[in-house]
């Protein structure tokens, strides 16, 4: 026998799992049989509730309301199955952002089942779809009830509609409870600097220290704002206070070595860079960051040049097109050309879909007149950019310079293609068709590729 709550249980948690005819012919069963008068669902209640989740499976959530409709009507006032056909009609109208009648739907249940933790996440997320935060903060409250992982959605909240005391107190709650983490220390921070409270947050950072003087995290966070409040000797101070406390700290020396740098002592700048380049559990991003300071330092302070190639030496984590690029212009702007070309070039080597760094190596590749080079570096960055008009034009220097005139012709011609509203490229393309005809011995091609070279006006 199956009696209306044990439906009911089957509507909410399982039906749909549930064949149709099977289900009807249960009911039929339970009808002739002898029951605690709590009735039954009806064949017109359960025909509509099935269509409205089919409906609603296929996202067709207008049809599945009109289905839920037509089952509210068959439920005849039963405030049981109404409130299972409310649930879904809250969903539904949820899915079609009718936030408001959602609303009033999610509240119907929660009249007569005021626990039920489904609905209350289901209205939790209406309220966070429709940015209703100061809504959500009660209902989030009940949420707490069972499951303690809501306060950190109280904080947020709480951070949201502006109530910053309740949301650091919240946040100090839950690291006493559960520790620190990355998510709870980062929306900390954030309201810190929406509040514009750095001492707030320099404070808080100081008295976690004094607790917990092993917490690396917290000395690096304060070294920062200590940076970003231009309190460099506080923020020296922090630095060689975290080495002292734990002196196998790697992360420490990405800031020990800028300090050491504005004091000019490279001496422990270049311990602390070798350091951050052998380390392994720093990112490669911050040490790019750490030569790239490093070449800007130099480029201040040439009297260091010679430890660059020491630095650049020891620098020996997988390649980095820009940075190479960057030690590149620098050594260009010298005038060492054949140096600059070697970090180009070793750039290159691990970074060939850098277009920028691409055309400084063939342009120097060019000047230094190393056409085999440049034209195998050029064919193969056009497998990479066959639409840069550029590597077609330098592709054909290139094999002009090699005699190869048909491959230089057929290069230019196929970079014309992609050329747009680019006077001066498109002038020494003609030049260079020019010399490739010369090349060949058709001097009236020749003539004809200079005529049109002459004819485009170029402005200052």
């Amino acid at each position: 026998m199956k009696n209306k709550s044990h439906i009911l249980f089957l509507l909410l948690f399982g039906i749909i799992f549930i064949p149709k005819q099977a289900f009807a012919q249960e009911t039929e069963t339970a009808a002739e049989q002898p029951t605690d008068d709590l009735g039954n669902v009806t064949d017109a209640f359960q025909e509509n509730f099935f269509e409205a989740l089919k409906q609603k499976g296929i996202e067709n959530f207008e049809l599945a309301l009109d289905a839920l409709r037509k089952a509210e009507k068959a439920a005849k006032g039963d405030s049981e199955l109404e409130a299972v056909v409310a649930f879904e009609k809250a969903k539904n109208l949820t899915e079609l952002k009718q936030f408001e009648e959602a609303e009033i739907s999610f509240n119907k249940v929660l009249k007569t089942e005021p626990k039920r933790l489904d609905v209350l996440e289901s209205l939790y997320d209406l309220y966070y779809q429709k940015r209703d935060y100061d809504a959500a903060i009660p209902l989030v409250k009940k949420l707490i009830q069972f499951d303690e992982d809501y306060k950190e959605d109280l904080a947020n909240l709480y951070s949201r509609t502006r109530q910053f005391d309740k949301a650091i107190e919240v946040l100090d709650d839950l690291d006493e409870i559960w520790g620190e983490s990355d998510y709870r220390n980062a929306l900390r921070s954030q309201i810190y600097r929406q509040t514009g409270d750095s001492e707030g947050q320099i404070e808080n950072l100081e008295t976690r220290i004094d607790k917990k003087p092993k917490k690396e995290q917290d000395y690096l966070s304060l070294i920062y704002l200590y940076s970003e409040e231009g309190n460099t000797e506080k923020a020296f101070a922090t630095a060689k206070e975290l080495l002292k406390n734990q002196p196998d700290s790697k992360q420490v020396h990405l800031a020990l070595y800028k300090f050491y740098l504005d004091e000019n002592n490279t001496e422990e700048a270049f311990k602390s860079m070798n350091i951050v380049f052998s380390a392994s559990e720093i990112e490669k991003e911050s040490k790019y960051n750490v030569l790239s300071d490093f070449v800007g330092f130099v480029e201040k302070n040439p009297q260091y040049e010679a430890d660059l190639d020491t630095v650049v030496e020891n620098f020996s984590i997988e390649n980095s097109g820009k940075i190479y690029e960057q030690l590149g212009g620098y050594y260009n702007s010298k005038g060492e050309k054949e140096t600059a070309l070697k970090f180009y070039e070793k750039g290159i080597e691990g970074d060939t879909d850098n277009f920028s760094l691409l055309k400084n190596t063939l342009l120097l590749q060019i000047d230094l007149k190393k056409y085999k080079a440049a034209q195998q570096l050029s064919s193969e960055a056009l497998a990479i950019f066959p639409a840069q008009p550029l590597l077609y034009l330098i592709n054909g220097v290139t094999q002009n310079n090699l005699k190869n005139a048909d491959e230089a012709i057929e290069s230019l011609n196929s970079g014309l293609d992609y050329l747009f509203d680019n006077p001066t490229m498109e002038q020494d393309f003609y030049k260079q068709l020019q010399q490739a005809y010369t090349l060949k011995g058709d001097s009236k091609k020749a003539a004809e590729y200079a005529k049109k070279a002459a004819q485009i006006k170029l402005t200052n």
